[in-house]
């Protein structure tokens, strides 16, 4: 089944050309008997104005009923689907305006992002959510290491720096290094891993030293090899949630939020609740219109 999307309302006027990005992914999955298939791979509903935008599903060639659309937190939209046995195909292309998020250190007035507006979540939940111990981020764990390499007396802008320059300097970014089993800890003592380890990793060494962190998964024009990318977001004082990228593999300014979550069980892109169904691939495209912008990691970045 092919569905075209309708932007959100809300965002700036629409962009020129050269402002547009265009994502799109495309997975294949062998359906052994009936299966229930969450799909976290359209974009935020907060990450621009959506231009043009099409899903489609299909099982042995033939188009499928359409999955269903749920809304999670920070703008996420979930796709369930039904699947029948069977091999199964699912492609998905979007054309969005970028949001224009200030940067650096004064960013100014706040924007449209997924804490504010129509996908606002209470601060105050946010803050003990995402200071809590999760599976791929066991920051009880990390405590005495954090608190002995970081502290807890600088400012928070600070000690995330500190941690993601750490991260920088100290683990190495080699492709199939780790399984999904691997967690912040195993990162740690390996001292290797991948975007998603370094992203768990500066989200357990953040809450271990009591600022609040958490997981996004996005789509990242310049990515080389291009693939889903992770990164993490800290938050500072001023209630903004910033975004951090130890390995330097794409400018954030132009990436595209996905799901955002504790860590990468929240924001898996495809999984399987029930039912017996194996992934066979996955084909994933980010462009950006002119140039990439160059990123400065001392700069302090917004995901829309």
């Amino acid at each position: 089944m092919m569905s075209e999307f309708a932007g959100p309302e809300g965002f700036p006027p629409p962009a020129t050309a050269s402002e547009a990005r265009v994502v799109s992914s495309d997975l294949a999955f062998q359906v052994v008997e009936p299966s229930e298939v969450v799909l976290q791979i359209v974009a935020s509903a907060s990450a621009g104005r959506v231009r043009a935008e099409r899903f489609e599903v299909r099982v042995d060639g033939e188009p499928a009923p359409a999955p269903i659309e749920l809304a999670g937190p920070h703008g996420a939209r979930v796709q369930v689907f039904h699947a029948p046995a069977g091999s199964m195909t699912v492609s998905y292309r979007s054309e969005l305006d970028r949001v224009a998020l200030p940067t650096g250190p004064n960013p100014g007035p706040a924007r449209a992002t997924p804490d504010r507006g129509p996908w606002r979540q209470d601060a105050d939940l946010l803050r003990l959510v995402y200071l809590r111990s999760s599976r791929y981020c066991p920051s009880d764990h990390l405590v005495g290491f954090a608190v002995a390499e970081f502290g807890t007396a600088s400012s928070v802008r600070n000690r995330v720096e500190a941690i993601t320059d750490w991260i920088r300097a100290r683990v190495g970014y080699v492709a199939g290094s780790s399984s999904v089993h691997d967690s912040a800890e195993d990162t740690l003592l390996t001292g290797m891993g991948t975007c998603r380890d370094f992203a768990h990793l500066g989200v357990a060494l953040c809450r271990a030293v009591g600022i609040p962190a958490r997981f996004a998964a996005v789509y990242a024009p310049g990515l080389s090899p291009m693939d889903f990318h992770a990164v993490f977001e800290a938050q500072d004082l001023d209630g903004r949630w910033y975004a951090y990228d130890a390995t330097d593999l794409a400018p954030r300014q132009s990436m595209v939020r996905i799901v955002t979550g504790r860590d990468a069980a929240d924001a898996a892109f495809a999984s399987v609740n029930s039912g017996i169904a194996t992934f066979g691939c996955v084909a994933v495209t980010a462009t950006t219109g002119g140039d990439l912008p160059v990123d400065n990691p001392s700069l302090q970045v917004e995901l829309a």
